[in-house]
């Protein structure tokens, strides 16, 4: 089980976090700390909170790493597209060179950045 200390202040922030936090996800952080401090064991944790064991001790080691902080953040694993670097020059040629298909804007792109899209959405190649 793991042990967390939380100062009065950090306890009053999160009363109010856990339900006036613009993001649900901090909320929800929040609650389970909040649920924690008062003494509930992990099992009750997690049937009230309605999370995993396992999202249970992310949330108490975020803490434990960086205080209500670190609850806070929320990361969201955003890939990057490889033509995210030629977005504006291929807005501005398309206005300029407007294409009559799908298929033959995937040829420009291709010829240009030799990355080959498709037009279902599937990944490019090298």
């Amino acid at each position: 089980m793991i042990k967390i200390s939380v100062s009065p202040e950090d306890m009053t922030l999160v009363k109010s976090l856990r339900f006036n936090h613009p993001h649900p996800r901090v909320q929800l952080r929040m609650e389970v700390l909040w649920l924690k401090c008062r003494g509930l064991s992990h099992q009750q944790i997690c049937a009230i909170a309605e999370v995993s064991p396992n999202t249970l001790r992310q949330y108490l080691r975020l803490y434990q790493e960086g205080g209500i902080e670190k609850l806070k953040q929320v990361n969201f694993n955003q890939p990057k597209s490889a033509l995210g670097e030629h977005r504006n020059t291929f807005e501005n040629y398309f206005q300029e060179h407007p294409v009559a298909s799908i298929p033959e804007a995937i040829t420009i792109i291709e010829q240009q950045t030799q990355l080959r899209r498709q037009p279902t959405g599937g990944q490019e190649r090298d």
